[in-house]
């Protein structure tokens, strides 16, 4: 059993899928950013960082539980642990690591500023929203160029890093990206979501956030404010 601390994010579902695709058995535990769960000092002993997804495998290395933050790293353990979705000889599986870095590094980090400054920043300032804007379609672009030589993103299999960047261009519209522009990307994307695990997984939690579909000053002070800065 694992004890899944999650949120209906693209990084909580890069996770949702492994799970799902690897039929590990897991229980979820809601961690709502939006009312500050992820600074509660029991989520914070999981995840020092305070960032969700976060798991505990109750038979973690040598039958112990093993607690373990980072969704990029919970893919690579959670691949290692099954043996799935992580290709076993030695260049393949560097290759994936690659791709699940630049998800991590650039995909993760710079769609994130695109969907804040585009649709949360409470000011409209030009130079972030063209800035992010613009890196959103360089590393869309960046997707689009690999698909024309890969069935997959790193290479002839579905792994880890396929799951790792598809739950980040679910919505491009909200990162100034027209999806019409990268048809390799959306076909690749498509072919991702129209997965039985993958559906399932991205109705994880789904009904949370469709339940507050507004965004309130409250929860933006906890994701963006003062509560975010506050030493714990």
């Amino acid at each position: 059993m694992i004890d899944l601390y999650t949120w209906p994010t693209p990084n909580g579902h890069k996770i949702h899928i492994m799970l799902e695709e690897t039929g590990l058995e897991y229980r979820v535990h809601p961690i709502d950013i939006g009312a500050g769960d992820q600074f509660k000092p029991e989520f914070l002993t999981i995840s020092p960082n305070n960032k969700i997804p976060a798991m505990v495998d109750q038979r973690g290395p040598g039958g112990k539980p093993f607690p373990l933050a980072e969704s990029g790293a919970m893919l690579f353990y959670l691949a290692s642990k099954t043996g799935k979705f992580l290709p076993k000889d030695v260049r393949g599986r560097w290759e994936v690591m690659q791709w699940v870095m630049f998800q991590m590094g650039h995909v993760g980090p710079m769609l994130g500023q695109a969907d804040h400054f585009l649709q949360y920043a409470p000011e409209k300032i030009g130079y972030p929203m063209n800035r992010y804007r613009n890196e959103a379609n360089r590393l869309y672009g960046v997707v689009e160029r690999r698909l024309e030589e890969n069935e997959w993103v790193a290479g002839g299999e579905y792994s880890i890093a396929d799951m790792s960047i598809m739950p980040w261009l679910r919505f491009p519209e909200r990162q100034g990206v027209n999806i019409e522009d990268y048809p390799r990307l959306r076909k690749w994307r498509d072919r991702i979501a129209a997965r039985p695990a993958v559906k399932k997984a991205l109705e994880v939690l789904a009904d949370r956030r469709r339940a507050t579909p507004s965004f309130s000053k409250e929860q933006a002070e906890v994701l963006f404010g003062a509560t975010q800065y506050a030493r714990r």
